[in-house]
């Protein structure tokens, strides 16, 4: 979003044992952190953060695992791309992650989100998680025993996912490089990528009407506060027009969950993650 003042500290690990040093040093002074990909669904507010911010995208290992003869493995670390997996699962004729095609998160933060479009999401195809715990260990979870739900994987407070396997399906190549073009013809279709953005603002409620659809019929299309506007091209996106605050963009977050709440009765949730203080 390109908003947001300054953390007390930023730290870029470039490694998984600088990774566990630096998580017990944090641990040891009790100093509040969290951690990063590419910070593509980041709100930081303008007083900044208070804290250590770890981004994970130096850690970038990626590496194929044959399975069986239906099935392989992809493992990469937190700070590979989803644009780079997409792209080896394809060269291996690999079908699965074809729905992540033109999301610019990175694995850790797709992880933890549980990221999701067209029908898929990422514990669709999850084989196991690598976690590390808050004395700096690594250990992995199989998909049997993670909590995941809507845009969400339930983790212990001082875990961070330092990577993850995914199990995917032989196909056809043509096939696979077709439906991945496809995807990123639509996004580009649908949504305002020529604006600084965080994609989807609000998850989706239950009951089937969309967020972005909500805010449509409400006709909160193109609704301005300072440098942050509601896009006209699809309602769950907020964008960066004109050298936004962070208090423009929640300025308009709060204003839709008031009106959607006073005209349907639904409290939306954001899908986007919101850090720091006010000034």
């Amino acid at each position: 979003m390109r908003v947001g003042g300054p953390a007390d500290a930023l730290v870029f690990p470039g490694s998984l044992e600088e990774l566990s040093r630096v998580f017990k040093i944090l641990q040891y002074f009790q100093t509040p952190f969290v951690p990063i990909g590419n910070g593509t669904n980041l709100i930081v507010k303008d007083g900044g953060y208070r804290g250590a911010v770890i981004s994970l995208k130096d850690i970038k290992n990626i590496s194929l695992m044959e399975r069986d003869a239906e099935q392989a493995a992809i493992y990469a670390d937190a700070g590979i791309a989803l644009s780079e997996i997409v792209l080896l699962a394809a060269e291996k004729s690999l079908t699965g992650m074809e729905f992540c095609a033109g999301i610019p998160g990175s694995i850790g933060g797709a992880v933890k989100m549980n990221a999701g479009a067209y029908g898929t999401e990422i514990k669709d195809t999850i084989e196991a998680v690598a976690l590390m715990n808050g004395s700096g260990e690594i250990r992995e979870c199989k998909r049997d025993i993670l909590k995941f739900s809507y845009r969400n994987l339930h983790l212990p407070e001082s875990a961070i996912i330092t990577g993850a396997s995914f199990l995917l399906n032989r196909g056809i190549k043509k096939q696979i490089q077709a439906r991945i073009t496809e995807i990123i013809g639509m996004r580009k279709t649908k949504h305002p990528l020529e604006y600084y953005n965080a994609g989807s603002i609000f998850k989706n409620p239950v009951g089937g009407i969309s967020a972005g659809q909500i805010v449509d019929e409400l006709g909160l299309k193109g609704t301005q506060i300072g440098g942050a506007k509601i896009s006209e091209k699809h309602g769950n996106f907020i964008l960066n027009v004109s050298n936004a605050k962070a208090s423009d963009i929640i300025a308009l977050i709060d204003m839709v969950k008031k009106i959607v709440r006073e005209d349907r009765g639904i409290d939306l949730e954001t899908e986007v993650k919101i850090i720091g203080e006010d000034r």
